[in-house]
């Protein structure tokens, strides 16, 4: 399938955004391992890569209560939802049973062996079944010791929350020591701030050690807030619409957020995009995204603590004319696809090519610089569609252009379900025309 997108007349909107992901899929593992009802969560994303984590947790809630008699097959099919894959493979090495994790054909090829590793030096029986380093894993919970474990601080950030989510459970808790630069640093504190929330007792101990002690969590009510990485796609297209007094009213958010990506407040307001925070109604907040101030010619951004942002800010800046150097971008080429290929791809679609330094720059000189080719800058050829590699990032971050070019195509648009599964009805809701295309 393809949508065909049209700009609104005016960009005026009001946006109830969807729950946070992140933390979503960490308030459900903490639930499960406090031993807390389902009830005791509030707003839970409803996003693929959270269904998903809820129904293994229900499964492992089944197989709990029912024991023998449970006739549920023991494996655990997380899709393409990476986050599930590595907290649900910390989650089950202690929890009681052997299950199998698997996932779709590119899940197949993301590695997970640092993280296996790291477990099997606390004691779990992990296997792969296929390819080494690689899922599907075969997995036998017990009773793990812990201890004292190092990893490279330039990991996922989601293998370390794993490690620490399931620490409280060891019989002697977990020192984890991180080892050169630390990428993603806001998601670990999350995961810290949460855990403590359900009653962990975990804590940085210096620059780059954490310690967990074997400490039980309690369960805990817990309502999830609003996402910051949603709210980017509406900061970006406030800045490419054409008129100044385009605004965009968004429901939910937390100014004071656990989420990194809350930092697209600051990024776009180097940008000329400033976010105003409205009083509460009821218990929820409102925040106005509006233009204010001039547009720069060129930004330096690092997205070392906030990869997720890295698409909407490469496309928002090529679309505006912004010449960028952008750094930090090297897990990009491990998440739902290489991004950075994408990126270079797609943008190439539309006149704009952009330079990559190794795994973790990316460069372009503005319109001025383009070096001479078949396609102008943003003269994309009739026809030209957007493809989205099976990532909701970019079929989200490229939607945007339509305020630019008039329309823009986009082939796969129903991979937004794995984080934002209402993105085009709000679309349209803003007044944007989105009409499906055989």
């Amino acid at each position: 399938m393809t949508y065909h997108v049209v700009k609104p007349k005016n960009l005026k909107a009001q946006v109830r955004l969807p729950a946070s992901k992140s933390i979503s899929n960490r308030a459900m593992v903490l639930n499960a391992l406090s031993g807390g009802q389902p009830g005791l969560l509030g707003n839970i994303s409803d996003c693929d890569d959270s269904t998903v984590m809820m129904e293994a947790l229900f499964l492992l809630d089944q197989e709990r209560r029912e024991g023998a008699a449970c006739k549920l097959p023991p494996v655990v099919n997380v899709k393409a939802a990476g986050t599930a894959m590595r907290f649900l493979t910390a989650l089950l090495a202690v929890s009681p049973g052997t299950h199998t994790i698997t996932g779709t054909e590119r899940m197949q090829h993301r590695p997970i062996g640092v993280l296996v590793e790291a477990l099997r030096s606390l004691g779990a029986q992990i296997e792969y079944i296929g390819e080494e380093g690689f899922p599907p894993l075969r997995i036998t919970g017990a009773d793990l010791r812990g201890g004292e474990i190092a990893l490279a601080g330039d990991v996922s950030s989601q293998y370390i929350s794993a490690l620490l989510m399931i620490a409280p459970k060891l019989q002697e808790g977990l020192m984890l020591r991180l080892k050169g630069d630390i990428v993603s640093r806001p998601y670990i504190n999350m995961t810290l701030a949460m855990m403590r929330e359900h009653g962990a007792k975990a804590r940085w101990t210096g620059r780059n050690t954490l310690q967990v002690e074997p400490h039980p969590y309690q369960p805990t009510p817990y309502a999830v807030e609003a996402d910051w990485s949603a709210a980017s796609y509406w900061f970006e297209m406030v800045l490419l619409s054409e008129k100044r007094d385009s605004t965009v009213l968004l429901y939910g958010l937390f100014n004071k957020s656990l989420q990194g990506d809350s930092a697209v407040r600051e990024m776009f307001k180097k940008l000329s995009v400033s976010s105003l925070t409205m009083d509460f109604t009821g218990d929820e907040s409102k925040t106005l995204i509006l233009r204010n101030g001039k547009t720069p010619k060129r930004i330096e951004l690092d997205f070392t603590k906030t990869p997720d942002l890295a698409q909407t800010l490469v496309v928002a800046c090529a679309l505006k004319g912004i010449a960028f150097c952008f750094t930090g971008l090297q897990s990009l080429r491990i998440k739902e696809t290489d991004r950075i290929a994408a990126l270079q791809t797609e943008l190439a679609k539309l006149g704009v090519r952009v330079e990559v330094e190794g795994d973790s720059i990316m460069r372009w000189a503005g319109p001025e610089a383009q070096p001479a080719g078949e396609i102008p800058y943003l003269c994309p050829l009739p026809g030209t569609a957007i493809d989205t590699y099976e990532d909701h990032r970019m079929a989200m971050a490229f939607a945007p252009a339509a305020l630019v070019l008039g329309s823009i195509d986009i082939n796969n648009p129903e991979v937004v379900s794995k984080s934002y599964p209402r993105f085009w009805d709000n679309l349209q809701e803003a007044g944007m025309e989105v009409l499906a295309k055989s």
